[in-house]
């Protein structure tokens, strides 16, 4: 199984689709003025699924197909609360694969109803996520089908690199300032776990900073604890990062490469969804206001901080 490394970040790059690839990156003056000090915005909304998670989704299908592991007789089985998902159905899409996806009943409406638009079979099963995720392993079980897990393969981790690849690249051509401080949205932690491991290679002073939802804590805990610790809840309304279990190949990658994580609560987030929306402006997703918020509620400035918005996938 290929390692998580800058060398497969850098070589798996150009195989994700340009719909995908080279996002928008630039210094926000709205933002910037707000604290004094030069922001970065990685904006990861404007491309066919309004999430980052299309890199690692691609990569994953790709090799599960080119390694005969999937095809059109024997599909993916995922779980998702609705971006990562999102991500495999139009990969899998693309490669005439059937997915079907394991969602809670609590599951954004808008997300489940783009799955099913990309192709996938949407079913909605037990009160959270990680309800949504048993399901999926039982049923990939079952059936014989593929299971494929976000923050477990390590595709998903190496497409999430890519990002942070090109804002150093940027930062070597001088179109961008190097980052002091880099805030990633933290679910699982296959994010965090691919941007540490290419900024740690390469920049190894650019602090990487996790940000979780108070309500949904369980990567923060158990990366403080450098074990894996379940919470009974997660309750947020940022989505997209609410996991009530950790991933335990995420979070032992986590452990080399994060420098900090932070909590922030519903109230944070919603302030700093809303301040974002209108200082990009683009639709962003509350999972995707988490960073921001944890931005705003640091006080000691120093040199430019990057601030990645990771989806803009709303309820309508």
């Amino acid at each position: 199984m290929v390692r998580v490394s800058a060398e497969a970040i850098r070589s798996a790059h150009q195989r994700i689709p340009s719909a995908f690839r080279d996002s928008p990156q630039f210094v926000s003056e709205p933002l910037s003025e707000q604290i004094g000090i030069p922001v970065v915005v990685k904006l990861e909304t404007p491309n066919p699924i309004g999430s980052f998670k299309g890199r690692g989704t691609w990569l994953a299908v790709s090799e599960l197909v080119e390694g005969g592991r999937v095809g059109e007789e024997r599909g993916v089985v995922v779980a998702s609360a609705g971006n990562f998902g999102q991500g495999v159905a139009y990969a899998a899409r693309a490669r005439k694969v059937p997915v079907t996806i394991m969602a809670a009943t609590t599951a954004n409406p808008a997300k489940v109803a783009a799955m099913r638009r990309l192709g996938a079979d949407v079913r909605l099963v037990g009160e959270d996520f990680d309800a949504a995720r048993l399901a999926a392993a039982d049923l990939a079980l079952r059936t014989g089908w593929q299971l494929l897990v976000d923050g477990e393969d390590p595709w998903i981790a190496i497409g999430a690199g890519t990002i942070a690849l090109e804002l150093t690249d940027a930062a070597a051509a001088g179109d961008l300032p190097a980052l002091e401080r880099f805030y990633v949205p933290v679910g699982n932690g296959a994010l965090i776990a691919g941007i540490g491991t290419w900024l740690k290679s390469t920049t190894p002073s650019t602090r990487i900073i996790g940000v979780q939802a108070g309500a949904a804590p369980a990567m923060t805990l158990s990366w403080r604890e450098r074990r894996p610790i379940e919470t009974p809840t997660a309750d947020t309304v940022a989505d997209g990062i609410a996991a009530r279990v950790p991933v335990p190949e995420a979070l032992e990658l986590m452990l080399d490469v994060v420098d900090e994580m932070l909590l922030v609560d519903e109230d944070q987030i919603v302030a700093a969804t809303n301040e974002l929306s209108v200082a990009l402006p683009s639709t962003i997703e509350p999972a995707a206001g988490a960073a921001w918020a944890a931005v705003r509620a640091t006080e000691a400035w120093r040199g430019a901080i990057g601030v990645l918005v990771t989806g803009g996938n709303v309820s309508r």
